[in-house]
């Protein structure tokens, strides 16, 4: 059973006890409906993404390029 509240369910910008995530918007801000890498990344360079049961990597390149590789 989740552990997910019905309010934030189905929708991951929203956590269980204050709504909407607090990000900052500024010129480089994702577009609506997206979300910033920064709020991905949350300061590292890389992450790991389990999706549909296999593990993708999502790498910052020293030019500050986004790589996801499987």
């Amino acid at each position: 059973m989740s552990d997910v509240s019905e309010r934030g369910r189905g929708d991951p910008m929203r956590d269980r006890a204050s709504g909407p995530l607090s990000v900052t918007r500024d010129a480089s801000a994702a577009p609506e409906g997206g979300i910033a890498s920064a709020v991905l990344l949350q300061g590292r360079r890389e992450i790991v993404i389990l999706h549909a049961g296999a593990l993708y990597r999502l790498r910052v390149t020293a030019n500050d390029k986004l790589i996801l590789t499987k």
